[in-house]
């Protein structure tokens, strides 16, 4: 089996028993179709070589079984991870206050709203946000200037609103 032509023979002669056993082992079809994919990937890569093997078939077949052991590991020791560093979280309700931020924050431009967001929530300092959002220092300091004088503005009015309201 040499050229091209060989290797279509191949592929869709050990394909589907490849994937098929690869499913049982993994217990997921797209997780066997991925491994097995990777594996003819490699057969293709190399065939010229591999085509020569008395038997290209258990090259394809170890190469798949290797990876989706590896994968299966992988799962297993990032399940295990999880479970060993789960902390039982309490998220406090979410009070009118924060409900008033996130109202009065959808107001501004998505630039200023960002760079408040950044700064403010995410604690980045002024530089990062700048490298980040590829603009100048003073810019950014403009954005958080009139993001807060905007959230300010938005925020009094949600005040006044609400004592009105009361």
């Amino acid at each position: 089996m040499t050229g091209r032509d060989g290797y279509a023979e191949f592929y869709q002669h050990t394909y589907p028993r490849l994937c098929g056993q690869l499913y049982a082992y993994l217990g997921d079809a797209t997780e066997a179709e991925d491994v097995v994919q990777e594996a003819f990937l490699r057969a293709w890569r190399d065939w010229r070589k591999i085509s020569t093997y008395d038997q290209p078939a258990a090259w394809v077949h170890r190469v798949a079984w290797n990876l989706a052991t590896s994968r299966l590991r992988r799962v297993v020791t990032a399940a295990r991870h999880v479970r060993r560093h789960r902390h039982e979280t309490v998220v406090p309700p979410v009070g009118p206050e924060h409900v008033a931020l996130v109202a009065a924050l959808r107001t501004l431009p998505e630039t200023l709203r960002r760079a408040i967001v950044l700064h403010y929530i995410a604690d980045r300092s002024v530089a990062d946000i700048a490298a980040e959002m590829g603009a100048p220092r003073g810019t950014v300091l403009s954005w958080l200037h009139r993001g807060r004088a905007l959230l300010a503005a938005h925020l009094s009015d949600t005040r006044l609103e609400a004592t009105r309201d009361a």
